[in-house]
């Protein structure tokens, strides 16, 4: 697992730094466990684009990943590391004992050949998955229900990892990679160890070819647009219009709070802003 660089013989590779996918053991998914992912190109049922610069890329087929970790108690073995078109970590093939295949979420230094388990009675090791009352403090964990029995929720991209931090009561006190402190009940089920393929933050795609690849299209910045299309837009010559930034539809941006949830704010602990 590391970043693999070319030797510039064509402008595309001068700043081209890519996974070397050495932990990948398969190019062949299981069957079993795709699922056809029909694209949107950005838009809502409506037909109306809700995501801007979406549109074309490779097709994919959907791994259907076992977020719940709900095959309590029976030990599986990993077959396979693979990877997968849909996010940015690598997953795992589990046979269980009982012969059924599931996809996880692979987390850093789970090899194949290694047992996993999930269940109140699993041993505190890499893959395995228990509740958040059955953990040691200071357990480095990914894969964090929010809601008991819904399946993961947080900490599922590359190379993340929650430190479990404190217990007070029914809650368990979980660090985010955010910095973001987070009451979470006990009984909240999440996996051991740090997400794999730790270096997909120090890619680069190298070339506007490789974001068009992954379904992702050009940005046009709003100070070069006209004002019917952009705050930002208009002036004679180069300017950037003065005033706060603001989105498209004129609502501020860089700074503006969001959040509107108020019936969870009271599980949060401390913000991962200042």
């Amino acid at each position: 697992m590391g970043i693999k660089k070319y030797r510039p013989i064509t402008p595309g590779q001068r700043f081209k730094a890519i996974s070397d996918f050495v932990e990948v053991t398969t190019d062949k998914p299981e069957k079993s466990l795709l699922a056809p992912l029909k694209k949107s190109g950005g838009r809502n049922s409506r037909g109306r684009i809700t995501s801007r610069h979406r549109g074309g890329g490779h097709k994919r087929a959907y791994r259907i990943i076992d977020f719940k970790r709900d095959k309590r108690d029976i030990q599986g073995e990993v077959k396979t590391i693979e990877y997968d078109p849909n996010r940015s970590a690598r997953i795992a093939l589990v046979v269980y004992a009982d012969g059924e295949k599931r996809y996880i979420v692979a987390p850093h230094q789970l090899n194949v050949g290694d047992k996993v388990m999930a269940g109140e009675a699993a041993d505190i090791q890499v893959g395995n998955a228990l509740p958040l009352g059955k953990m040691p403090l200071g357990s480095i964990i990914h894969n964090i229900e929010l809601k008991i029995g819904k399946g993961s929720q947080l900490v599922r991209s590359a190379g993340t990892m929650a430190t479990l931090v404190a217990k007070e009561g029914k809650y368990a006190l979980v660090k985010l990679p955010s910095s973001e402190v987070r009451r979470i009940d006990l009984r909240c089920y999440a996996t051991i160890g740090q997400v794999g393929n730790i270096d997909h933050g120090n890619e680069s795609f190298g070339k506007a070819g490789r974001s068009r690849w992954l379904g992702i299209r050009p940005q046009s910045r709003g100070v070069v647009m006209n004002p019917v299309d952009h705050p930002h837009g208009g002036g004679e010559g180069k300017t950037s219009g003065g005033g706060h930034p603001r989105t498209p539809w004129g609502v501020q941006t860089k700074g503006l709070k969001t959040r509107k949830n108020k019936n969870t704010d009271k599980f949060i602990v401390r913000r991962r802003t200042k």
